[in-house]
């Protein structure tokens, strides 16, 4: 006989967040093929500085999260997610070939820049889609799922990567040049996999950032822009978990390693907590987030030995797949409807400017007190996330949890 229960949560998820999630996966195969080997590359090949890598990924991080206010105020402005997305998702295929030819600092700046501008342009679109068409009480859970198949293409690439150098004896350019298949798969994946819902309709109350407009959205909403920013502050580029494996001696064409055992923990961990997040206190999640990356801070602090640096970037895995699709359901849940494009917008601007500042700390602390004090600044913004945390009472959606 058949059941006639309810199907399994994962089937409930709409198909074009499965389908989201694998142009996610693909572009991040493309993108973690060069992230992963670009701070060792522009350290032994450019002859750069820590401190010029951290300025480098800061601002290059905090441009795509700038970009997305403009694209989410846009996106509902005009009622279209998925042009957005395409033109995002394309401009990031394209800046893929500049990475190959870099014979400078300058030239992966313009190249990480031009690339997250692009990231920009679709991530706040691309997350109110997800949330357009998914049902409220599913919410998390697509969210975390969209996360895990993303952070899929976040180990893949890392792996690839790793084979390649191997097969090609540290040929960073070769690598970089096969990265722009994958990116190129991605923006077919979006153009004929993604349907933008029906009943979107470009906002009825005219310019999203007017004075009108964002007195709508609520406190609570703005309550998670601040969370945001701290997690950031807590959480710096991942690229000086890249430098601390190259420090402990692993060969360069095994550091991606490092980010292969982040990425698989926090894909297998996206989806699960995501669920968890539809029914557990959101404040309670966030508090163990932290406590799991001061873990993971003090533990990469402790030694630059592989086994160690693998269990610390292992534990800054899970912190991410905790956080991150927590934070996004929170916005979804705070921001009226037809500004959740600008919602993920400004949540993002906030988090970028965190985002530069703690990476261009981390780097300047890295180069004059070395790795260990950088990490063990990390616990200690931690520390001061959770007091935050903990000492004020408006979490967002928490308070019907």
């Amino acid at each position: 006989m058949k059941s006639n229960g309810p199907r399994p949560i994962w089937r409930q998820i709409p198909k074009g967040v499965w389908a989201l999630g694998f142009v996610s996966m693909l572009m991040d195969i493309s993108s973690e093929m060069i992230h992963s080997l670009l701070p060792v590359f522009m350290l032994t090949t450019l002859h750069a500085s820590s401190l010029s890598i951290g300025l480098i990924e800061g601002a290059a991080e905090a441009t795509a999260l700038i970009v997305k206010v403009f694209s989410g105020v846009i996106s509902d402005y005009l009622g279209k997610r998925k042009s957005l997305a395409l033109i995002g998702y394309s401009l990031g295929a394209l800046t893929k070939p500049l990475f190959a030819i870099a014979g400078s600092s300058g030239m992966v700046l313009t190249a990480r820049l031009l690339d997250r501008v692009g990231k920009g342009i679709r991530g706040a679109p691309r997350d109110a889609l997800v949330a357009d068409i998914t049902p409220p009480e599913i919410r998390g859970a697509a969210f975390g799922l969209r996360q895990s198949l993303d952070t899929v293409g976040s180990f893949l690439g890392p792996l690839l990567a790793v084979a390649l150098m191997l097969c090609w004896t540290n040929d960073f350019r070769a690598v970089f040049w096969v990265a722009v298949i994958p990116g190129a798969l991605s923006v077919l994946m979006l153009l004929f996999g993604v349907q933008e819902p029906k009943h979107l309709r470009r906002s009825q109350h005219g310019n999203p950032i007017k004075r009108t407009n964002l007195r709508r959205l609520s406190s609570a909403y703005w309550w998670v822009v601040v969370l945001g920013a701290v997690f950031t502050l807590a959480r710096f580029s991942e690229a000086f978990l890249v430098l601390r494996a190259q420090q402990g001696g692993m060969p360069i064409a095994l550091v991606p390693l490092a980010m292969v055992a982040m990425n698989v923990v926090y894909s297998a961990t996206a989806f699960p907590f995501g669920r968890l997040s539809d029914s557990m206190g959101h404040r309670k999640l966030l508090a163990w987030g932290l406590l799991v990356l001061i873990a993971a801070d003090l533990v990469l602090a402790s030694s630059a030995d592989t086994p160690i640096v693998i269990a610390g970037v292992a534990l800054w895995g899970v912190h991410m797949g905790m956080t991150q699709g927590l934070l996004a359901k929170m916005v979804a849940d705070t921001a009226p409807a037809d500004l959740r494009g600008t919602a993920y917008g400004f949540f993002n601007l906030v988090g970028g400017i965190a985002m530069l500042f703690a990476s261009i700390l981390a780097g300047l602390l890295w180069d004059n007190y070395g790795a260990e004090f950088t990490f063990f600044a990390g616990a200690g913004f931690c520390v001061i996330a959770l007091f935050i945390l903990l000492t004020h009472h408006r979490c967002g959606a928490d308070d019907k949890n």
